[in-house]
């Protein structure tokens, strides 16, 4: 019995970009891997585009590409973490839907998978993104890997393949605020790390803001590390023994110096605004603690679902077979017809996933519903 792959794709408005990604993904298995079966999970986290219809149709047209909807956007680590609990596959693989994560990466995945490694994760070398944002992304890994607790796995953003085995330490951890970063650096088997280059975006624009990266940049920082607390202790005790010190010097030179030593006001409001302001720092990055510890506590669902697709029984039974001219053959050809929208476009990263170009098999030519 072949074994099955399940590919999570987390989406939020990328109706340009889930059609070809899907058939990118069906091309991978069909030339690259025909000895195992695919399972395609979408989660889309409440898109305001057409990316809902366009899953619809490729789950009508194809039963091994499944869909969850979520009834609100639950935010981007809640929504990929929660699919990746209801894929079915023997090994998962989580991946970006705007062709960031390259397609071609798939085959090596699992065949390190095949050798043993349970966890196998890219990690980006280089990346043709902002060359700030990348820069300042190094900085940001560098800095929470000296002070986590855990070592933290530089430039992974959490594509890679996860073992069944893993699946279920993911399931069994019952965190609403789940950071997979962290969780597999802490918790993960042996791992096997895969240098990649990022390409950019293939259409679209990123979703990712200032207030996007702080909250996945405090996350971290709030789950993984005690060095704020512990600054926040250290530094107000060498404050409060520099504040007696100078104290007391003044002290002793308005005695020595009573009529020739004004201390004047300055000294005094400079240095409440000093200690006010560290505090207030500190309260709020006390308040990002507390906040973290808040979510946990109140156990909220990782993601409240509006729909799924194609995940009764009979579907589960016949995750997508890797052999697309199976699925073509005779009248059931639709699919292949179906989901041959910007198949005739280059796609970045699909090249080693092909052996010409994204053109569909003669038989399935002779007409084409586009979705």
């Amino acid at each position: 019995m072949k074994k099955t792959i399940s590919i999570v794709v987390p989406c939020y408005n990328e109706e340009e970009n889930v059609v070809p990604l899907a058939n990118a993904l069906r091309l991978c298995f069909k030339e690259n891997l025909p000895e195992y079966q695919y399972e395609i999970l979408f989660i889309d986290n409440d898109s305001s585009d057409k990316t809902r219809e366009k899953i619809r149709e490729l789950c009508k047209l194809d039963k091994g590409i499944k869909a969850i909807f979520n009834a609100k956007n639950f935010g981007q680590f809640n929504s990929p973490y929660y699919a990746m609990l209801q894929s079915t596959g023997d090994a998962t693989i989580l991946m970006a839907a705007d062709f960031q994560d390259p397609v071609e990466m798939i085959p090596r995945f699992v065949h390190a998978w095949e050798e043993g490694y349970r966890i196998v994760i890219g990690v980006k070398t280089e990346s043709n993104e902002s060359k700030v944002m990348y820069a300042l992304r190094s900085l940001y890994y560098k800095l929470i890997r000296k002070m986590s607790s855990v070592d933290q796995i530089s430039q992974f953003t959490g594509f890679g393949l996860y073992d069944r085995g893993f699946i279920s330490v993911m399931k069994s951890l019952d965190d609403p605020t789940p950071f997979l970063r962290g969780i597999v650096a802490e918790l993960g088997y042996r791992r096997k790390d895969i240098p990649y280059t990022q390409p950019k975006r293939r259409a679209g624009v990123t979703h990712n803001n200032f207030y996007t990266l702080y909250d996945a940049a405090m996350l971290s920082f709030t789950s993984y590390t005690k060095v704020g607390l512990r600054i926040a202790v250290f530094f107000g005790g060498i404050c409060a023994g520099l504040s007696m010190l100078f104290g007391l010097l003044y002290l002793i030179m308005k005695l020595i110096w009573w009529d020739r030593f004004p201390a004047g006001m300055a000294p005094m409001l400079i240095g409440m605004l000093f200690l006010g302001s560290v505090q207030i720092f500190f309260i709020g990055l006390l308040g990002e603690y507390i906040l973290s510890i808040n979510q946990r506590v109140m156990k909220r669902p990782l993601v409240v679902e509006e729909e799924r697709l194609n995940f009764s029984e009979q579907s589960a039974q016949t995750t997508g077979d890797s052999s697309i001219s199976e699925q073509a053959s005779g009248a059931s050809s639709a699919p292949e017809r179906a989901i041959s929208e910007d198949s005739s476009s280059k796609q970045p990263g699909q090249d080693a996933c092909e052996s010409g170009s994204l053109e569909q098999p003669a038989q399935n030519e002779t007409s084409s519903e586009e979705v």
